[in-house]
């Protein structure tokens, strides 16, 4: 009942709770949080000293009792408590402005199409434990299709690829319901480590997570550019443990990632191959959709393109793809029950 009476003046939410990035879509205002989902935590007392943008400014440059961390990994919930703190820590800055005494939000929660149904319980409890009065599933490429507005719920098919920080989730849907899937722990990540052991077995040359990440937002490409990119690779030589910079070009960093970005494309094509004819038709005629920040590589649909046979198209502010596809269902969860993964369940906490 009070967790009732607090929800009605609470701000419903979708969340897409990436492994990179967690955005949070608010009913009647879109998207107002769009930042890292990284918890910096003191070690020796169990205190959480910062959340999202400020601890992400603190990884690989803290003491050793502070540990700056990733409560997700793989698009899976690995510290509970910590993800729990950054839920509600959202949530409670979502509530800010408005004052609202103890905020019971309805959320709608985007998780990765192969996690198991201990995985999504995990995500449940969190978000109930943070202050959610009601927590909704729906699978991360389903909330990319809804974000990008393809007709999920109509007798035709739809193929999208999400290529986030943790997965890679591809998926044909239609009647609003998944026919083929495959969700890959391979995605911008396993990228970021692609270039690192290629800058250690080439060049001698240790480099942080974010100088990875850096270099392919850049230069990063998956298919021959028209002209040379070029950005210089900075960390610490191996040999003489001084610092050291070498500057590396497009060509380069597509050897680094190649790997990866196969196994991507080698997921759709099989992916396609078990794909029934009449849908095969249908995404022939609208194209692959990619979304998520993996599908901004250069010259990625380029090559997809090219090995399927198939038009694909990167949809717009594919960032945001699967926080918009979770705010579409919170407006119309009537009309798009159906497209979630598990029904709700109450937990109240006073």
């Amino acid at each position: 009942m009070l967790s009732n009476f607090f929800g009605r003046f609470s701000k419903d939410m979708g969340i897409d709770l990436g492994t990179a990035n967690t955005l949070i879509y608010v009913r009647g205002k879109g998207i107002v949080i769009n930042e890292p989902s990284v918890v910096a935590i003191n070690k020796k007392t169990g205190q959480i000293l910062a959340i999202g943008s400020e601890a992400k400014k603190m990884v690989g440059k803290t003491p050793s009792h502070i540990v700056a961390t990733r409560p997700l990994v793989d698009g899976v919930v690995s510290d509970f408590e910590a993800t729990e703190q950054m839920l509600r820590y959202f949530i409670e800055k979502v509530h800010r402005e408005s004052f609202t005494f103890l905020p019971r939000p309805q959320v709608v929660i985007g998780i990765p199409s192969g996690v198991t149904e201990v995985e999504k319980r995990a995500v449940v409890d969190a978000a109930v434990n943070a202050g959610a009065r009601k927590a909704y599933l729906v699978d991360e490429p389903m909330a990319a299709a809804i974000g990008a507005r393809l007709p999920v719920q109509e007798a035709s098919g739809n193929m999208i690829v999400d290529i986030g920080g943790g997965t890679t989730e591809i998926a044909v849907i239609s009647l609003g319901g998944v026919v083929v899937c495959r969700s890959l722990r391979i995605a911008g990540d396993e990228m970021n480590e692609d270039i690192i052991r290629y800058a250690r077995d080439e060049f001698n040359l240790l480099l942080g997570e974010k100088t990875a990440e850096d270099i392919k937002i850049s230069i990063g490409s998956a298919y021959e550019l028209d002209e040379t990119l070029e950005f210089p690779m900075r960390g610490r030589d191996l040999v003489t443990g001084l610092p050291k910079e070498v500057i590396v070009n497009d060509a380069q960093i597509r050897e680094a990632i190649f790997r990866s970005i196969k196994v991507v494309v080698n997921n759709i094509k099989s992916t396609i191959e078990e794909t029934p004819p009449e849908l095969i038709s249908d995404i022939m005629q609208r194209g692959i959709i990619l979304a998520g920040g993996g599908s901004l590589v250069r010259g990625l649909d380029r090559l997809i393109a090219e090995q399927t046979d198939m038009p694909v198209r990167v949809m717009d502010d594919p960032l945001t793809a699967v926080a918009r596809g979770t705010g579409i269902v919170l407006e119309h969860l009537d009309e798009l029950k159906d497209v979630l993964t598990e029904t709700q369940y109450d937990k109240v906490r006073f």
